[in-house]
């Protein structure tokens, strides 16, 4: 992923030089099972360890020149300085049991990041629905005026969504962290059983119970996936903002700084753009998602088709969620909420947004729901051409004969739609 959407604390985890560390630990924890079950001379792993250094730069000069090969450029370039201790490094196993093993290790310390994200963001949602709770707007349906709700109302939906996205993200972290020392096409040939329950046990993996030569690739399709859930949930929320920010809306407004500029050409412009990268990076990781799923399939016990797929598609993923979340949390953490545009916006249509309490009203008194929708739909057809809908209902011949005053009063009080708030929110722990 390009600097711009990678943060620091992502960005340590993908780099080559951390993708060697998490090689060399494997192939030390292999090294030590093979002593365990006395193959290897345990002076030899001594010796081995010592010498277990790597150069960056060495290795891809190797592969470039030498191997074609990253794995086999990393391993001769560890064992250079080992003399004939060196021939017990990666002894009896295949590069992807190095490799995959690696890589659960890799998608492990992502996915704590991301975890670390959902927290952050979650607990920001959470500060601001509680802040909310009772600002009062209008929920739309179709984009048209549906009925009230309020701003902390919206938001809990979304921190909802955030614990889902957590509670999947964390069930795919299980899923990818698996390690295998299986061999060239998975049967143990070469390498006993017990080494790769060994090295998963030491690494803090489990152990596949059965793999070819590569972990089968459902286990990261699924992880892929669940990052793409995330990422859209976060481009729904950000959708939300820059509607609400439309000029025409302007319920809500991006915090824009002193000096900020938000047009080269027309220096007005306010522009909610941080909301707009968050949703079209969304793009970007629901693409990764389809490279995932495609790379379930492999000829017979394994071909290469993954890898060149794999070493775009992990680091990128994860560093444009990580970057969305991080992002988005700023956003909502700085949003300017402007709960007078909102009250003047519910009103805008006056109380038609009261129909179907109108509606209820009849009913309970006695008419057919037929009955009732039409009573209240024919004052909403005088509303939509202008004419005040409580006052048409009030004066409505059907509903003088079944409606007190104040039952019409009643209908048309606002704060009937806030009266379930308090259970939805102690069953968020707001």
């Amino acid at each position: 992923m390009i600097e711009r959407y990678t943060l620091p604390k992502m960005k340590a985890v993908w780099t080559l030089e951390n993708k060697f560390v998490r090689w060399l630990e494997v192939e030390l924890a292999i090294c030590e099972g093979w002593v365990e079950l006395g193959v290897v001379p345990r002076e030899s792993l001594e010796k081995i360890r010592a010498l277990a250094k790597f150069d960056v730069e060495r290795i891809l000069w190797i592969e470039q020149n030498e191997t074609q090969h990253d794995l086999m450029a990393f391993v001769k370039n560890v064992t250079e300085p080992m003399g004939e201790d060196g021939r017990f490094f990666h002894f009896g196993v295949t590069s992807y049991d190095v490799e995959d093993t690696a890589t659960g290790l890799l998608l492990g310390e992502a996915s704590d990041i991301i975890l670390e994200g959902i927290a952050r963001l979650s607990e920001v949602i959470r500060t601001r629905a509680r802040e909310h709770k009772k600002t009062m707007m209008i929920g739309r349906t179709h984009g048209i005026h549906a009925e009230p709700i309020t701003f902390g109302f919206k938001l809990a939906g979304w921190l909802y969504e955030m614990q889902r996205n957590r509670e999947r993200l964390e069930f795919a972290r299980e899923m990818v962290a698996y390690g295998k020392v299986s061999g060239a096409v998975g049967t143990y040939a070469n390498v006993d059983p017990r080494i790769q329950d060994y090295v998963c046990r030491k690494l803090g993996l489990k152990s596949a119970p059965v793999s070819t030569q590569i972990l089968q690739r459902d286990r990261h399709a699924q992880f892929i996936t669940t990052l793409a859930i995330l990422s859209s949930s976060m481009e729904r929320f950000a959708t939300e903002v820059r509607n609400l920010q439309r000029t025409e809306i302007r319920e809500v407004q991006e915090y824009f700084a002193a000096g900020q500029r938000g047009s080269s050409a027309m220096p007005h412009k306010r522009n909610p753009w941080r909301s707009e990268q968050v949703s079209g990076l969304a793009r970007v990781v629901r693409s990764y998602a389809v490279a995932a799923l495609e790379n379930i399939v492999t000829w017979h016990e394994r071909d290469l088709s993954n890898s060149s797929v794999e070493r775009v598609i992990f680091p990128d993923a994860c560093a444009v969620v990580d970057y969305q979340l991080h992002t988005f949390a700023r956003i909502l953490e700085r949003l300017v909420v402007q709960p007078d545009q909102m009250q003047t916006n519910l009103e805008k249509m006056g109380d038609l947004t009261s129909s179907e309490q109108v509606m209820l009203a009849l009913i309970y008194k006695g008419l057919t729901r037929e009955e009732a929708y039409k009573v209240a739909q024919r004052n909403a057809a005088r509303a939509w051409e202008g004419e005040d809908f409580q006052s048409c209902v009030r004066s409505d011949p059907e509903t003088q004969r079944f409606l007190t005053p104040e039952e019409i009063d009643h209908i048309f009080d606002r704060q009937h739609h806030l009266k379930n708030l308090d259970v939805v929110f102690e069953r968020l722990g707001i």
